[in-house]
């Protein structure tokens, strides 16, 4: 009985991330999405952030402000959502998605420089996870990102991927494990 009544309570949240995700990118003027990721190593490891209105674990970030580069942007959004100072900061990949939310993700390997990972509004929990340890409710979109962000390859690497069905179901599936 827990388990339908976490299922219809995640109805109304999930239509609103269907339209973000399937409808409002193919509105008229809704210009291309691009986001900035952070793989922000420290000495216990790699920070993640637990989303709020889709539970589960991912790299912190989000789109730069108008004027804002990559890196600055990725620099506030760690801040903003993790309570973390970011020092050196390397693009190491590049996705280009289709499918589900179309957009680009610029993936940053960032240092730790300071600061306590914290709470905020977007993200309800922040810790640091061993490389070699992630949690099972890391979102799958963020395995590879995370994974080129270890890597650190000299050079960004240029990825495409297609965000469809599984990977939506995938989502609903952590988020209503985590929510449980």
């Amino acid at each position: 009985m827990a388990a339908v009544r976490w299922t219809l309570a995640a109805v109304p949240r999930w239509l609103r991330l269907a339209w973000w995700g399937l409808v409002e990118p193919h509105l008229p003027g809704h210009p291309p999405l691009v986001v900035h990721q952070a793989v922000v190593f420290g000495p216990q490891g790699v920070l993640l952030a637990l989303r709020a209105e889709l539970r589960g674990w991912e790299l912190p970030g989000g789109e730069a402000l108008p004027g804002e580069s990559g890196e600055q942007a990725v620099r506030r959004e760690v801040r903003e959502e993790t309570g973390v100072e970011v020092g050196d900061v390397r693009r190491v990949a590049e996705y280009t998605r289709s499918g589900f939310r179309p957009h680009v993700a610029q993936v940053y390997r960032c240092d730790y420089a300071g600061g306590v990972p914290a709470a905020s509004e977007e993200m309800p929990a922040v810790r640091w996870f061993s490389p070699e340890d992630l949690p099972e409710n890391l979102f799958p979109w963020f395995r590879g990102p995370l994974a080129d962000g270890i890597a650190a390859p000299a050079e960004p690497v240029r990825r495409q991927e297609r965000q469809g069905l599984r990977a939506i179901l995938n989502g609903m599936r952590i988020d209503l494990a985590m929510r449980e």
